[in-house]
């Protein structure tokens, strides 16, 4: 099993830092579980806190509580 990886997403519009999170697999990030967040910069409102896009849908996946991306809203480092 892969180890886990810090990554840090961050709003495509305004470069502004998301979330820094841990991800186990390796590959593009379609869902942030939100136990595995480790820092949240955002006001949980699934919307980028300086230029307002939304960038996620509330979900449950896999039975837990996690935010699907909408592709082509972030990127990560």
């Amino acid at each position: 099993m892969p180890r886990p990886t810090m990554i840090h997403v961050h709003c495509v519009g305004c470069r502004t830092k998301l979330y820094k999170y841990q991800k186990d697999i390796p590959g593009h990030l379609l869902k942030v579980f939100k136990d595995r967040i480790i820092q949240d910069h955002t006001r949980g409102d699934l919307k980028c806190p300086k230029c307002n896009r939304d960038f996620a849908r509330h979900a449950i996946i896999q039975g837990r509580p996690a935010n699907k991306i909408i592709q082509g809203k972030v990127y990560v480092k």
